[in-house]
């Protein structure tokens, strides 16, 4: 039984870290992916790999073409909205229920949080990672952190999108300013000002897609019925 609860968890490993290498563009939109590449890059067999990527194709971060091969799915702007829509829907309600005092523990933990932000040596990742521990923490303050973890499962697709308009700013620095309004507005106690910079924030996202998509087309979902073809290598059209 031991035995058999470490593979599983050896799987669920396989398929957190290739999953994490989608949502941080390591494996690019659109990038062919091939089972014994990856499995020789984990050092792993074949078989978790394979179970992944159909793990993986039921959240339609990748696509299995039969007789072609497993790609990542390049960027749906749909997905992205449905997803983007849930997070605004849970983040504006969790803001109207804000405790009263608010946990001064929390509320030390979000200033050194905006602080870490403001580094002038902060890496995309890192400063993702405080992007998504600064939103929990709001969502902690208004007694729904346990939802944050619904929340994260579901934004495959929109991390994505945000990861790609991280990359093309030169700083963070203009979404560390915006959280730092939403958090102004929050300990002010001026819920309607909060819900409404929260609300540009978040939508934020839009914008950045448009104006990847406008150079670099090829990351994003066109026709869903377009398939890859061979030729002397496998393409999309």
């Amino acid at each position: 039984m031991a035995q058999s609860n470490g593979r599983r968890t050896s799987r669920r490993g396989i398929y957190l870290k290739l999953r994490q290498m989608v949502l941080t563009l390591e494996l690019a939109p659109g990038a062919a992916l091939s089972e014994n590449e990856l499995a020789a890059s984990l050092g792993v067999s074949r078989t978790p790999v394979r179970e992944s990527l159909i793990l993986l194709a039921q959240e339609g971060l990748v696509q299995v073409f039969p007789k072609i091969g497993s790609f990542v799915s390049r960027v749906d702007p749909a997905q992205v909205a449905d997803a983007q829509f849930l997070r605004e829907a849970v983040e504006l309600a969790s803001l109207e229920d804000l405790s009263t005092p608010l946990d001064p523990a929390v509320v030390g933990e979000l200033r050194d949080n905006l602080k870490r932000q403001q580094r002038a040596d902060l890496d995309l990742e890192e400063f993702f990672a405080l992007d998504e521990a600064f939103h929990e923490g709001l969502m902690r303050l208004s007694g729904h952190g346990n939802v944050w973890t619904t929340v994260a499962a579901a934004k495959g697709h929109l991390d994505r999108a945000r990861r790609l308009g991280l990359h093309e700013n030169v700083s963070p620095a203009v979404f560390a300013a915006q959280h730092l309004e939403i958090f102004d507005a929050v300990v002010g106690g001026n819920v309607p000002l909060a819900r409404t910079a929260m609300r540009a924030h978040l939508r934020a996202v839009f914008s950045d897609i448009e104006r990847i998509r406008a150079h670099s087309p090829e990351l994003f979902a066109a026709d869903p019925a377009t398939v890859p073809v061979r030729r002397n290598v496998v393409v999309w059209e």
